[in-house]
């Protein structure tokens, strides 16, 4: 008998209150609520988590071991569970020779075609791989990039030879390196290098066993050819058996050192016997480096009989890859260079064209990183999961992705503590009716902001082309807010986190980046109020303050503090448990009888934000840290929080409360801040921009979010579409001039949003 539903029965993981409901199969199901209600808990450690936990289990030990482990989630009942394909914005990995192309398996299906059909034949498909010995660049050896001196860095060409032009230490004035360049009498040695002829520059530079025509008396009888400073270097420092760096050096060798496309391959990866098969008249590289659409009207062109089969494979894949909005990327992109939506979207390519039925899909806010126009393409997407015969179970804030659910479960009532229930399950038109805070935001009427500021000043970027910028020249206003928007892959953030901050280094810029720390370090650590909640701990007992750190004096001796013991069973999974003699709670006995307020260090850094202000109100620098989180949306995270379990967001609003201090006349450049963020959270963050703004700050933020949008003072829109077709600047002006722009694809989407057709339809 088919089962209709996936049941939970007292779902008590983490801040879940003892939760019960069932699921339909086959549908698409929402999972709302602010940041923190609990929505992750229930979809990824209890359900997901069961469902890869049993699956695990059905294969041996040896192969077990090699596999995620999932330990049993905190649940009376988990019935009816089909296995789990997880797409979370956990980076694809891998490292610099991991790119899209592998990690989507296009690449290898390239591979395959260009041994079939590439002329002149030169292998089977091993060779086409930039990974393997026979196929990648003997010189970056399938790299693609290699150390490449900085010119700008290695030279002041204001000054002569003489005067110290040269700033590197072991060519610098003095050495027995410079000797050479002076004594070659190629140049005169107290001219100045910027006014150097363009063969002295290439005779200094590059110039390699020169045969000097009238060398000076002072350059060695020994030395038979003069080598330029650029041969000399790479021969000295990058070559592989080089063993000449010293300690003493190391800052001043990165500082001149920048990565560059390998002189050998141009940044192919391949040799030139690879490069060398074509297919008409690109050979593989050539493809890896063309954009999806362009690459698959190639593709679609080959007629060759022995292709059918691989060609209609390939086109399969890279329409998927159109169909999820990475039209703009190429194969030939790093995955480290992704974001987590395109990581994200990356993963789906794989598993659209899978046959399999009866899975449940779980995606981790799909729509992360998505202009509003391709949200509807991620709509689609989710369609095609579930008409395969799909459960398919998202985590989103979205109204958008929302509004095309079968079912919605929507958690709270608000975050922390105060969440883990369900204040909500049903279809959308009954969540319309209800109370819940997604639900009184869903049902706000939207607005413009139609009293923009004025600026005080500008700031001049002209003739930008990093990436796909094409001569881009653009004025952003001083003393405002600007929302710079656009597509995906339109130039954004080539633009702003690649060409602004090289004009104003000394910009304050708050990314989703990940929070340096050990597995030791948390929020109160992090934010650095752990020293005075020590302090107040230690004046209260009159006792040492290491006494109150779990990584000091107060950590428990069993588990060193963690409060925690993993047991490595070698081929079997290793076996986590609570420490036994600290409970768990990293701290001693000694530590934990002291107390201030009632609480011991243990339940004090256990409370939340929102619990610690009122614990805390009397330590001023504590409290006012505090409400800074709280004002970014944090208030829900515990004080003992670990930063390695944040969110990408979580993250980059924990570095905005840091730097609040430091808002008075200073540039902010936020990356997509309203990442993971619920509607009202997006409300308080607007907030806090009004509050940096006021303070005489300009703050540029780089987002799709329409709340946003619909508040800037000034937009910058890029575009038209991504990747060769963006790179523009289509319009600039205030929100409600952009609304009405019949040019923009922005301002449509905006104009829809102003008169609530956006996100309010189903």
């Amino acid at each position: 008998m088919r089962k209709e539903h996936i049941i939970i029965k007292g779902a008590r993981e983490h801040n879940l209150k003892n939760i019960s409901l069932r699921i339909p199969k086959n549908r698409i199901t929402v999972f709302t609520g602010v940041s923190g209600s609990g929505k992750s808990s229930l979809v990824f450690d209890t359900i997901a988590a069961e469902s890869q936990r049993q699956l695990n289990e059905t294969f041996p030990a040896f192969i077990r071991h090699r596999l995620p482990h999932y330990g049993h989630p905190d649940a009376t009942e988990l019935s009816n569970l089909s296995p789990a394909v997880i797409i979370d914005q956990k980076p694809i990995g891998g490292n610099a020779r991991s790119t899209a192309g592998t990690a989507t398996d296009i690449y290898t299906l390239l591979r395959l075609l260009f041994s079939r059909i590439g002329q002149p034949f030169i292998g089977y498909s091993d060779i086409f791989s930039f990974n393997h010995p026979n196929g990648m660049c003997p010189e970056c050896e399938g790299l693609g990039k290699v150390s490449v001196l900085d010119t700008d860095q290695f030279f002041d060409t204001s000054k002569s030879l003489n005067e110290g032009a040269i700033l590197f230490p072991t060519f610098a004035r003095g050495s027995w390196r410079f000797s050479r360049y002076v004594c070659s009498n190629l140049f005169d040695p107290d001219k100045k290098l910027e006014d150097y002829t363009e063969e002295e520059w290439h005779n200094l530079l590059y110039a390699d066993e020169l045969k000097l025509p009238d060398p000076l008396p002072c350059w060695p009888r020994s030395q038979k050819f003069y080598e330029g400073i650029v041969p000399r270097f790479r021969r000295s420092y990058l070559a592989k058996d080089s063993k000449e760096l010293s300690g003493k050096h190391k800052t001043a060798f990165e500082k001149v050192l920048t990565r560059g496309d390998c002189p050998a391959c141009k940044g192919t990866r391949l040799n030139d016997k690879v490069l060398s098969c074509r297919i008409g008249k690109y050979n593989i590289a050539d493809c890896a480096a063309m954009e999806i659409p362009v690459l698959a009207e190639f593709i679609a062109a080959i007629t060759h009989p022995q292709a059918v089969t691989m060609v209609k494979a390939v086109n399969e894949r890279l329409q998927h890859m159109i169909d999820i909005g990475l039209h703009y990327l190429t194969l030939n992109r790093e995955t480290g260079t992704l974001s987590g939506g395109e990581s994200q979207r990356i993963k789906m390519v794989r598993h659209l064209g899978s046959s399999l039925s009866d899975m449940t899909y779980i995606l981790d806010e799909p729509s992360i990183g998505l202009h509003p126009r391709d949200v509807h393409q991620l709509n689609q997407l989710l369609f095609q999961l579930r008409d395969k015969g799909n459960t398919v179970l998202v985590v989103e804030h979205d109204p958008d992705v929302i509004a095309v659910a079968d079912h919605i479960v929507d958690m709270g009532p608000h975050a922390g503590t105060e969440g883990g229930n369900i204040v909500f399950e049903g279809p959308l038109d009954e969540l319309r009716e209800s109370d819940t805070l997604t639900a009184q935001y869903w049902n706000r009427k939207p607005r413009i902001n139609s009293t923009p500021r004025i600026p005080d000043n500008w700031i001049s970027i002209r003739n930008a082309r990093l990436h796909n910028l094409k001569n881009v020249s653009v004025k952003i206003p001083k003393g405002v807010l600007t929302v710079v928007t656009g597509v995906a892959g339109s130039g954004k953030s080539s633009l702003i986190n690649g060409v602004l901050p090289k004009q104003v280094p000394n910009a304050i810029r708050i990314s989703q980046s990940p929070i340096t720390g050990t597995r030791r370090s948390h929020m109160a650590s992090y934010t650095e109020i752990f020293d005075e909640i020590r302090g107040m701990f230690a004046k209260e007992n009159k006792v040492r303050m290491s006494l109150f750190s779990s990584n000091s004096e107060g950590g428990c001796p069993v588990c060193k503090g963690l409060g925690e013991i993993t047991l490595d069973l070698a081929f079997m999974d290793p076996v986590t448990t609570t420490c036994e003699e600290c409970g768990g709670k990293r701290y001693t006995e000694e530590a934990l009888q002291y107390r201030l307020n009632g609480k011991n260090i243990y339940e004090a850094l256990h409370q939340t934000v929102d619990e610690a202000i009122v614990f805390f109100s009397a330590a001023d620098a504590i409290r006012t840290m505090l409400e800074k989180l709280r004002d970014t949306g944090l208030g829900y995270l515990t004080l003992s929080q670990p930063l390695s379990t944040l969110s990408g967001g979580e993250r980059q609003r924990i570095k905005l409360a840091m730097r609040l201090e430091e808002a008075e006349d200073q540039l902010f450049i936020m990356d997509e801040p309203t990442t993971g963020l619920h509607m009202s959270d997006v409300a308080r963050l607007l907030q806090i921009f009004s509050r940096i703004v006021d303070k005489g700050n300009t703050l540029i933020v780089v987002e799709h979010n329409l709340d946003v949008i619909s508040q800037a003072d000034h937009i910058i829109d890029l575009g038209p579409g991504a990747g060769r077709e963006g790179g523009t600047v289509v319009f600039e002006g205030t929100p409600a001039a952009l609304a009405a722009d019949p040019h923009s694809v922005t301002g449509k989407f905006l104009q829809k949003y102003l008169s609530g057709h956006l996100s309010r339809r189903r």
